[in-house]
């Protein structure tokens, strides 16, 4: 199954066309995609991560908080 995550490169949007910095990764398997996912998160200059699977659709809220291993806050 094929997995693409895309995201908004907030350090290579400065001086640029916003739409240069649109970025889209394709990965082979579902633990690839949310590993860059995760990176892309720690490392803080990504906004608007988003990860699709092969049919199109997006991981989102909850579900893509507990694939990426968010702990639940008491």
């Amino acid at each position: 199954m094929t997995y693409r995550v895309s995201y908004y490169d907030a350090s290579a949007a400065l001086g640029r066309n916003p739409e240069a910095a649109r970025r889209v990764e394709h990965f082979n398997g579902e633990f690839e995609a949310l590993r860059r996912a995760r990176q892309l998160l720690e490392d803080g200059d990504c906004h608007g991560i988003a990860v699709h699977d092969d049919q199109g659709g997006i991981l989102a809220g909850i579900r893509l908080q507990l694939k990426l291993g968010v702990q639940p806050v008491d």
